[in-house]
């Protein structure tokens, strides 16, 4: 079984000894997991412009921190966490060359340049914990698995060379809790926010569910039914289209987790 992590900053430096090597789900409950994309400083702007579009590019896309060009601590952690590196402090990442992936590594230094701009994005693994306080299983955490992540047939608005699909993450839900979960994400705004669809996968262009594009399949029981939320590898995939030189994302799971609080949930 996985262990978990309290304290982002003992996750990250686990991570960065390489003592940690598994995907990011269920760590450090309560703090906010960040999807990473960095990119040339020349293709930063237009990919913040196409962040902060509305529906569906903002709820998939919500940026939590911009970095300045070469700078590789996250300017919310400068002042009392120096040694965070957003280089090594990712248990995974994906290096992108003109759309096209080259290589899954753990380290990223050898590749760092000046003119890098890394960017932190909001993730659904942030509201994992307030769904199951509330008696709403999650079943990603429970089967110790990856969330199950689709492409959609929902496109987002383009910016300059930045397009794509919405991507959904997917979550089983007990019929009679549905609207429950609808409420209580629907709390977390910076990360993705209520769902985008309840329901028949078909209505959003996903033909098999068995079948993610992305992270692990998961089951469905009798009485459940799939509830999909935007997905921070919405930007991975407005980035690969984007074609830039050089590219570094995470791989899908495996996040950079932050010291942000998640917000209070309110239930009544």
């Amino acid at each position: 079984k996985k262990m978990i992590y309290k304290k982002p900053e003992d996750l990250r430096k686990a991570i960065r000894s390489g003592n940690f090597k598994k995907d990011t789900s269920g760590q450090c409950p309560g703090y906010k997991q960040a999807n990473l994309v960095i990119l040339p400083k020349a293709y930063a702007d237009d990919f913040e412009k196409f962040c902060q579009m509305d529906y569906p590019n903002r709820p998939a896309c919500p940026i939590l921190e911009r970095f300045e060009a070469g700078e590789t601590c996250p300017p919310s952690l400068k002042q009392h966490y120096p040694e965070t590196d957003i280089r090594t402090d990712v248990p995974l990442y994906r290096i992108w060359k003109d759309n096209e992936l080259v290589d899954e590594v753990r380290c990223i230094k050898e590749l760092w340049q000046d003119d890098l701009v890394s960017f932190l994005i909001g993730c659904s693994f942030s509201f994992e914990e307030a769904l199951q306080d509330a008696g709403i299983e999650v079943r990603n955490v429970t089967m110790g698995c990856n969330v199950s992540m689709y492409n959609t047939s929902i496109k987002c608005k383009s910016v300059g060379k930045f397009h794509g699909p919405l991507v959904v993450s997917m979550r089983p839900i007990p019929k009679d809790k549905v609207d429950l979960a609808i409420k209580i994400t629907a709390q977390f705004k910076d990360t993705h926010g209520a769902p985008v669809h309840v329901g028949d996968p078909s209505k959003i262009g996903i033909s098999d569910i068995s079948k993610p594009d992305f992270g692990d399949p998961v089951t469905i029981n009798e009485g459940e039914v799939p509830v999909f939320w935007a997905c921070g590898v919405t930007s991975s995939m407005a980035v690969k289209n984007a074609k830039p030189p050089l590219c570094i994302t995470h791989a899908p799971g495996y996040m950079f987790v932050t010291n942000m609080n998640n917000p209070t949930i309110k239930l009544s």
